[in-house]
């Protein structure tokens, strides 16, 4: 870990003004801590946003819910507003890391997380996300747990969250100010598919800071799941993930959300197929062909070709499962 200037601003004015290339913000610094001890990330000054007034969660102007960039992980998991009316949001936090992470970890860094690929973390090896032009040596070497969607020559690594895959299909938008003003970023746009510019993993420019993530009306809490299919039950990130919800019209598809983790270089979401399907039967058969739809497109490496038979059988459980709900609590 090479030195670094530390600085913790009270205001975002002041914040957005220490911020630059060589910067980076810090809350529960559950990612970005680990990245310095690696030497992945070599930051010359960290800004400490933790005494911003980023913390809370509150009623939007549209009926939704605004949750403060600071907001805790195991606080919004727990929060009457989420459990009640976005429960597939607190199931997804409740799956991902360990209750010591989920206390320290924030709303606005978990967006921020970068790949957990083993050769990202290995600074003896070459990565093209690390240090660009290098090469990607996961498309030949050992690659189970990357990407079967999205990805391109220069990158196959697979965002970590869970959070994220739940706010993609809940069509959250993200809250940003940087010294150029605000911005209100729809989520299926802050992430980024890595292709020729894999060390980029979102939209934000180098002054933006998240400030809040804003849910739309609540449309979801009746039918919704979150699976997560990973090799151990607690503290592992997730060979693949549904976020499902829908809309029941009797026995029919009213609307559909569906967002996969594991399997891509963001949360994979098509809009244009979850319309596809609206009036559809609700029945096992149509959720295998929304299954395969949504995989049409997967190219899998060496080692995770089953990723695409363990999404396909997920997304069906996943989608059944949500038929099935009755609300948040049953």
């Amino acid at each position: 870990m090479i030195p670094f200037a530390y600085s913790k601003p009270t205001d975002i004015a002041s914040a957005l003004e220490l911020a630059g290339p060589n910067a980076r913000f810090i809350a529960g610094g559950t990612n970005l801590l680990d990245l310095m001890k690696e030497n992945v990330a070599q930051p010359e000054q960290l800004i400490d946003i933790t005494g911003l007034p980023l913390r809370e969660v509150s009623a939007s102007a549209t009926g939704g819910l605004l949750i403060g960039a600071l907001v805790g992980n195991a606080e919004l998991a727990q929060h009457p507003r989420v459990q009640a009316d976005y429960p597939l949001l607190a199931e997804a936090i409740l799956a991902g890391a360990s209750p010591q992470l989920r206390n320290m970890a924030s709303t606005g860094g978990n967006l921020l997380q970068r790949t957990r690929c083993p050769y990202f973390y290995d600074t003896g090896t070459p990565c093209n996300k690390r240090e660009p032009g290098t090469g990607c040596p996961a498309r030949t070497g050992l690659n189970r747990n990357h990407a079967i969607l999205g990805a391109s020559d220069q990158c196959v690594a697979t965002h970590p969250s869970d959070m994220c895959v739940a706010l993609a299909a809940l069509e959250a938008t993200v809250h940003v100010q940087g010294k150029q003003g605000t911005r209100h970023i729809p989520f299926a746009e802050f992430h980024r598919l890595p292709g020729d510019q894999p060390q980029r993993d979102n939209c934000l420019a180098e002054d933006e800071l998240i400030t809040a993530v804003e849910l739309p009306a609540p449309r979801f809490a009746k039918h919704a799941r979150y699976l997560k299919i990973r090799d151990r039950a607690s503290y592992a990130f997730a060979l693949v993930s549904v976020a499902a919800a829908l809309t029941l019209d009797g026995d029919r598809i009213g609307e559909l959300r569906l967002a996969l983790g594991g399997v891509a270089h963001k949360p994979w979401r098509d809009a244009e197929l979850e319309a596809r399907f609206k009036g559809q039967p609700a029945t096992a058969a149509t959720y295998a062909d929304i299954a395969k739809a949504m995989l049409q497109g997967a190219q899998p490496l060496e080692h995770n070709a089953f990723k695409v038979t363990l999404a396909h059988n997920a997304i069906i459980r996943a989608l059944g499962q949500a038929q099935q709900r009755q609300g948040a609590t049953s």
